[in-house]
């Protein structure tokens, strides 16, 4: 899930470069983290956090594909 979140991350915003994800396991939760630039935090929640929904559940339908255990937590946080 991680590498996913990476590569949707890297293709919207200006600095690739600036893009980390942290993966957290808390038993039955997975929380990844994205950390983006000040300047590309638009970009990647969109107007109304459009863009951000999409995100999560693009990767929430990933991870109920591989362990439908698991329930999936996207935070998106500024560098």
């Amino acid at each position: 899930m991680k590498e996913l979140l990476e590569v949707i991350a890297k293709s919207l915003v200006d600095v690739p470069d600036s893009v980390v994800v942290e993966e957290e396991d808390r038993g039955s939760t997975l929380v990844l983290k994205l950390y983006v630039a000040d300047g590309d935090m638009g970009k990647v929640i969109g107007k109304q956090g459009r863009i951000a929904k999409a995100i999560r559940s693009v990767v929430k339908a990933a991870a109920s594909k591989t362990d439908k255990t698991k329930k999936v937590i996207v935070d998106i946080v500024d560098d």
